[in-house]
C-alpha cells in the first residue's frame, strides 16, 4: 500500500464516475474507466472531451494539458482491465448486490496490494469489505457531485481497514486538490448524514401542505444562503437515490427524522425521480434537463386573497439590532417610521445605530448622502408606544419571550387605531397566542425578518387561523414594496427556516457528542460538500447557543418527536454560560473585543 497510486481504475462511468475520472486524469493519473455499457463509456469520453474543452476556454488548463489528460483516460467493458490498477474506485448503482459482486470479481483480478474503494454514500463499507478476501484494503472514498468542482472527499474507514490504505488515499485526495475528511462507517457519513435528514424534513413539510415547494426552496436559499432549495436539490440528487440513502440511515439510527417521507416513495414508484426523469417535485424541460417549466402546481406570485389596506406609516417597537434594522428597511422604502422603545434614551440610541448603518452604506457607495438624510428624516424616535396612535402598521421586534410580547400587544391594542395591522417578528413563538392578547386577533400576523434585516431578503409571512385575508394581502404587498421576498407559512413552531435549520444543527451536535467527527471536520464537510456558507458550529456560535436551545425546545414541544430533543451538549454549554461569540466561548473560543 506504499504505491504512489499512479494507475487508478474507475468502475461505473455515470455522472459521478466520469467526474472522478476527469479529476484523476487532469491530476496526471492513468485512468482505466470501466463500464459494461458501451454507450456509457462513449458518453464518458464525450463528457470528458466537452468538460476539458470548457476548461481550456476558461483558461483553467492549456490545450496541451487537455490533450494529455484525454490520452490518460482509457475505457473498457470488463473488470479484467483493472489488473494493473493500484487503486480501484467503484461508483456502480447503490445496491449491496451489485457492489458486492464487483468486489468479489475484483479480488480475482487486482494485486493483493491494490486498494479497493467504494463510492457509496449510504451503504455499509464494513459489509462490503466483508465480501472481499482482503477486507483490510477496502475503504470508502466519497466524492461529491460534481466531482471536478466539489472540494470535499470523505475517507471512510471500517473496523477492518488498514491505516496505510487510509493514509494512501488521504494523500491522493490532497494531491487532487481536494479536502479529505476522515470519518467512520455509518450511513450518510458526515455531510449526507446531516444533509439528508434536512432534505427529508423539507419533503415532509411539502407533503403536509404547510408551504408551497417554491416557498420552501426560496426560504432556505434566502434565509440561510444555501445555493439550492431542498426540493430542487432532491430533484438534482434523484428522489429514488435520496430514498435509498434515508432507508439506510433509518435502519441504522431508527430516528423518525430519517424515516423517508411517504412522498419520496410515491414519486419514486411513479418514476418521477427528479431531473433525470424530467419530473420530480418540479417539472423540467426534458429528462436530464435543468430548466424548470410551469406545471399544474406552479405558483408564480402566490395570490393573497383580499384587497389589502393602505399603509403609509409604520411603527417599529424595540431598541435592539433587529428593531433598528427593520426601521431602516421601512424608511429606505419611503415609509414614515416611528421607532419606539422603553424610554427616549433607548429610542435615540436605536436611531443612532441606523445613522451609523446608513453612513456605512454611503462610504461603500451603496447610498447617496441625500438618500441617507432623507431616510433618517423619515424616522422619529419615541420613548413610548403612545406614539403609535396613528400608524397603519405596527411591527414588534422585542425580546423573544411570550409574556413580554403579549404585554406589548395588549398595549398596542389600546394605542393603535382601528384597522391598523399588528405584526410580530417572532421566530419561534405561536403567533396566535400573541394575537389573543388583543381584542382584534384578525388584525395580527407574523412578519419574521432575518438578521441583519437590511441585508436579508426573506420575510416569513405567518397567518394564524384568525388572520383576516386583507391583512395577509397587505403584508405581502408591503414586503414587495420594501424589496423583500415573502413566503407564506402557517402558525406552527419554527415556520419554514427554523423548522428545517435547527434539527440539522442539533444533529451536528449529536455527531460530536458521539465522537463520530470533530467540529472542524463537520464544519468543513458542510461547507465543502453541501455548499453551506457556514458550518453548523460556526453558525450556532453566531446565532447564540441560548437562542438555539430555546428554538430547539419549542420545536420539540410542538412536534413531540424524540429526534428533536435538544442535544445534551448544547444544554450543558448554555448552563455553563458558553453562549457563542457574544460571550467569547461557545463550541469554540473567541478573542474578546
Amino acid at each position: 500500500m506504499d504505491t504512489p497510486l499512479s494507475t487508478i481504475a474507475v468502475v461505473g462511468l455515470g455522472t459521478m464516475g466520469t467526474g472522478i475520472a476527469e479529476v484523476l486524469a487532469l491530476a496526471g493519473r492513468e485512468v482505466i474507466g470501466i463500464d459494461i455499457s458501451e454507450a456509457a463509456a462513449r458518453q464518458a469520453v464525450t463528457s470528458l472531451e466537452a468538460s476539458t474543452a470548457r476548461a481550456v476556454g476558461r483558461g483553467r488548463i492549456t490545450e496541451q494539458e487537455r490533450a494529455d489528460a484525454l490520452a490518460r483516460f482509457r475505457t473498457h467493458d470488463t473488470l479484467q482491465a483493472a489488473a494493473q490498477a493500484e487503486l480501484v474506485i467503484e461508483v456502480v448503482p447503490e445496491t449491496y448486490e451489485i457492489k458486492q459482486q464487483v468486489f468479489r470479481e475484483l479480488d480475482a483480478v487486482v494485486s493483493p496490494t491494490a486498494i479497493l474503494a467504494t463510492g457509496t454514500n449510504a451503504l455499509s463499507v464494513t459489509r462490503l469489505a466483508a465480501e472481499s478476501q482482503h477486507p483490510e484494503r477496502v475503504l470508502g472514498l466519497h466524492f461529491f457531485n460534481p466531482a471536478p468542482a466539489m472540494k470535499l472527499v470523505e475517507v471512510v474507514s471500517s473496523v477492518l481497514t488498514a491505516p496505510p490504505a487510509v493514509e494512501a488515499v488521504t494523500k491522493l485526495a490532497r494531491e487532487l486538490g481536494k479536502e479529505p475528511v476522515a470519518v467512520g462507517d455509518r450511513p450518510g457519513f458526515v455531510a449526507d448524514g446531516l444533509l439528508f435528514g434536512y432534505l427529508n424534513q423539507a419533503a415532509a413539510m411539502y407533503e403536509a401542505n404547510y408551504a408551497s415547494r417554491e416557498d420552501i426552496d426560496a426560504a432556505m436559499k434566502l434565509g440561510c444562503g444555501l445555493p439550492m432549495g431542498p426540493l430542487a436539490l432532491l430533484d438534482l440528487i434523484g428522489i429514488d437515490t435520496a430514498r435509498t440513502v434515508l432507508e439506510a440511515m433509518y435502519s441504522a439510527s431508527h430516528d423518525r427524522l430519517h424515516a423517508p417521507a411517504p412522498v419520496l416513495g410515491q414519486l419514486s414508484e411513479a418514476g418521477l425521480t427528479g431531473r433525470k426523469a424530467g419530473r420530480g417535485f418540479y417539472t423540467y424541460d426534458a429528462p436530464g434537463g435543468q430548466a424548470v417549466v410551469p406545471d399544474a402546481l406552479t405558483t408564480s406570485a402566490r395570490a393573497a386573497t383580499g384587497t389589502g389596506r393602505e399603509i403609509a406609516s409604520v411603527g417599529v417597537a424595540g431598541s435592539g439590532t433587529m428593531a433598528s434594522g427593520i426601521a431602516e428597511v421601512f424608511a429606505k422604502a419611503g415609509y414614515t417610521v416611528v421607532l419606539a422603545a422603553r424610554g427616549q434614551e433607548k429610542a435615540d440610541l436605536a436611531k443612532s445605530r441606523i445613522a451609523k448603518s446608513l453612513e456605512r452604506s454611503v462610504s461603500k457607495g451603496r447610498l447617496t448622502a441625500e438618500a441617507r438624510d432623507e431616510t433618517l428624516a423619515r424616522i422619529t424616535a419615541a420613548g413610548s408606544m403612545d406614539a403609535f396612535a396613528e400608524v397603519d402598521l405596527a411591527v414588534e421586534a422585542v425580546a423573544e419571550d411570550l409574556e413580554i410580547k403579549q404585554q406589548l400587544f395588549a398595549t398596542l391594542d389600546k394605542v393603535c387605531r382601528p384597522g391598523a395591522v399588528l405584526a410580530t417578528t417572532t421566530s419561534s413563538l405561536p403567533v396566535i397566542a400573541i394575537a389573543r392578547a388583543t381584542g382584534r386577533p384578525e388584525d395580527v400576523i407574523g412578519m419574521h425578518f432575518f438578521n441583519p434585516a437590511p441585508a436579508m431578503k426573506l420575510v416569513e409571512v405567518v397567518r394564524t387561523v384568525l388572520t383576516a385575508d386583507d391583512v395577509h394581502a397587505t403584508v405581502r404587498a408591503v414586503c414587495t414594496k420594501i424589496r423583500k421576498h415573502p413566503v407564506d407559512c402557517g402558525d406552527r413552531a419554527g415556520f419554514i427556516v427554523n423548522a428545517l435549520l435547527f434539527p440539522y444543527l442539533n444533529n451536528a451536535i449529536k455527531m460530536v457528542e458521539e465522537h463520530y467527527a470533530s467540529l472542524d471536520d463537520i464544519d468543513a464537510a458542510m461547507k465543502l460538500g453541501g455548499g453551506y456558507p457556514m458550518g453548523p458550529f460556526e453558525l450556532l456560535d453566531v446565532v447564540g447557543l441560548d437562542v438555539s436551545l430555546a428554538i430547539e425546545k419549542v420545536l420539540h414541544k410542538e412536534f413531540r418527536d424524540p429526534g428533536l430533543a435538544p442535544a445534551p451538549l448544547l444544554e450543558h454549554l448554555v448552563a455553563a454560560g458558553c453562549l457563542g461569540r457574544k460571550t467569547g466561548r461557545g463550541f469554540r473560543e473567541y478573542a474578546r473585543r
